[in-house]
């Protein structure tokens, strides 16, 4: 219930709402007064606790059960990684054709990203994380009307919920340019896989993950000030629990629990020198198996930025 949709009456639409939901509970759900919720607006609450309800604590209870996923919602994730991975090649195919020699801006480039998802079937993109040149750096600037220059880094951040609603959310950072990239962007760039690739390397069912965070790969010193807000997170229909925190980041008790096979987390690195003119940016979305782990990401890192 919405103030914008219910007005001044508010208070009696959520009165009714609340008898019903009271109605339901004690024909189905016996005297049991428990109602978790997860979101809900001041009216619908009160409303809710003068119907004799105790009202206790509801995102918990959903994320937890969303955070393993099913065999149908594996399916549909790999789907749309897939489709996701081909509208970044799209963009990718612009990038490379369209910066060198022309006015193409980030947004011109962002919007390859929202065409392709759309063409695919998927819904949105949550965020606007793209950016070039120097201004990768700091991190989380949007994409706006920025001319890319040729030979300057792209890097961008998908936040995407696409195909069947499911969020696909990874990251790369590109050389767009015919000259070979500065000693100091391969260095990062190198540093920042290295990064995922050792922390996924650790992933496996049964592995706590304050214990994850405490074995986790250390980003060098000049990158510490700059790395991104965590080490891991789960992802889903958006950006989902666990948070997997950096060591210096971690509280403890907050995340003490144990990976379980069907968790899906997206394994990260931001590599942003400290008073720097660029970022790395590098996101890979990595299934829980019985087993061990599978990278769902198959989108390769920019090769001259690998120096491979």
């Amino acid at each position: 219930m919405f103030y914008f949709d219910r007005g001044d009456r508010v208070d009696v639409a959520a009165d009714v709402f609340s008898n019903e939901v009271r109605v339901l509970i004690e024909e189905h759900g016996g005297s049991n007064p428990r109602l978790a919720v997860d979101k809900i607006m001041l009216h619908g609450l009160r409303a809710l606790e003068a119907q004799g309800f105790e009202i206790m604590e509801g995102e918990e209870v959903t994320e937890k059960s969303r955070s393993v996923k099913g065999p149908d919602e594996i399916l549909a994730m790999r789907c749309a990684s897939h489709a996701c991975e081909n509208a970044i090649l799209a963009m990718e195919n612009f990038a490379r054709e369209q910066v060198p020699g022309s006015t193409v801006s980030e947004d011109e480039i962002w919007a390859i990203l929202h065409a392709e998802n759309i063409r695919r079937g998927g819904e949105w993109i949550e965020t606007r994380l793209l950016s070039s040149g120097p201004r990768t750096n700091p991190w989380f600037q949007e994409c706006g009307q920025r001319i890319v220059q040729n030979n300057e880094i792209v890097s961008f951040d998908t936040d995407l919920v696409g195909s069947y609603g499911i969020c696909v959310d990874i990251s790369r950072s590109w050389w767009i340019g015919d000259e070979k990239p500065p000693a100091d962007m391969i260095d990062a760039m190198q540093h920042g896989h290295e990064h995922i690739m050792t922390n996924m390397a650790l992933l496996k069912p049964g592995l706590n993950i304050e214990e994850l965070v405490r074995q986790s790969h250390t980003l060098r010193p000049e990158f510490q000030r700059g790395k991104y807000g965590c080490l891991m997170h789960g992802v889903g229909l958006c950006d989902e629990w666990p948070l997997v925190a950096y060591p210096d980041k971690m509280v403890e008790g907050a995340f003490d629990y144990e990976l379980q096979p069907g968790m899906v987390l997206c394994v990260e690195a931001l590599i942003s020198p400290e008073n720097g003119d660029f970022s790395i940016k590098l996101e890979d979305q990595v299934l829980i198996t019985d087993d061990g782990y599978e990278n769902l990401t198959t989108y390769p890192y920019d090769p001259r930025l690998m120096d491979s």
